[in-house]
This record gives structure tokens, C-alpha cells and sequence, in this order.
């Protein structure tokens, strides 16, 4: 089964902070992060968002913060991974951030301007419409859990 987190608590009590899923119709891969997110949480994410884009080879990605309380990353860690190669190798790919809240959204915007030399096609947006329109899509994606 693909890692697929929630807001429930894991087996040692912790609250999980992202989660994964896919739109089998338009080939959209989406991480949800949620709550406060740190150092940690990032790094953990994007280790296991690598393993999920591998697996489903999607056309476009998308990272949804619009349920972020509070983003507590590093710059540190912030330009380390947007050093590392983008989660889906093919440059003509389209990834979208959704971060509505300011703060959030530097911190993406600071993620984007680091990486664009390997990510061309990394767009953040404030809202799930703006990322539908960046996408090309004329509906809401249908996401849903995968299993392998």
C-alpha cells in the first residue's frame, strides 16, 4: 500500500502530518500537509513523496499546505532540498503549491526561486483554483487513496 497518512494519530500516539493521494483521470499526485509542520515533518515528506511520484509516474503534482497552522522549516532545510533533483523527473512536468496563508507562501515562493533552475515548472498559488487552472483541469481532481 502507498503511504497514506492522516491526521489521526500514528501507533505511538503522534499526530501524522501529511498525507498522500491520487487522481487516476487526470494523473495528478497530491501531499496534504497539515498542522505544524517542522523540520522533520518536511524532510519526512519529501523522502516519502520521491517513493510515491516513482511509483505512479504522474503527470503533475501537487503539494496542498492549505491546511498548515504553522510551518516551522528552516531555511537550512528549505535549500537543501530544493537542491536535491525535483520528485518528478521530467522537467515539463507542472507542480503546484497551494499555500494561502503569507507566511507559508514565502516560504514556498523561497523553495521555487532555489529550485528553479531544476524545476521550471513549479507554480505557487494561494488557492485550489488557481492551481486547477495552472493544471488545466476544468473540475475539481477525484482523489482518492492508491494501493499497490
Amino acid at each position: 500500500m502507498i503511504p497514506h497518512r492522516s491526521s489521526v494519530p500514528d501507533l505511538g500516539g503522534a499526530p501524522v502530518a501529511y498525507q498522500f493521494d491520487f487522481d487516476p483521470v487526470g494523473r495528478i499526485a497530491r501531499g496534504r500537509m497539515e498542522g505544524r509542520i517542522t523540520d522533520k515533518e518536511f524532510q519526512d515528506y519529501y523522502r516519502e513523496a520521491r517513493e510515491f511520484a516513482a511509483l505512479l509516474q504522474p503527470r503533475a503534482g501537487i503539494l496542498d499546505l492549505s491546511q498548515v497552522t504553522s510551518f516551522d522549516v528552516s531555511c537550512h532545510v528549505i535549500s537543501v532540498l530544493a537542491e536535491k533533483p525535483p520528485l518528478l523527473p521530467d522537467r515539463s512536468w507542472l507542480n503546484v503549491v497551494i499555500a494561502p496563508s503569507p507566511a507559508v507562501f514565502g516560504v514556498a515562493r523561497m523553495f521555487q526561486l532555489r529550485g528553479e533552475e531544476t524545476r521550471p515548472n513549479l507554480h505557487v498559488v494561494h488557492t485550489h483554483a488557481e492551481a486547477w487552472e495552472i493544471l488545466g483541469v476544468e473540475k475539481e481532481p477525484q482523489f482518492a487513496p492508491v494501493t499497490k
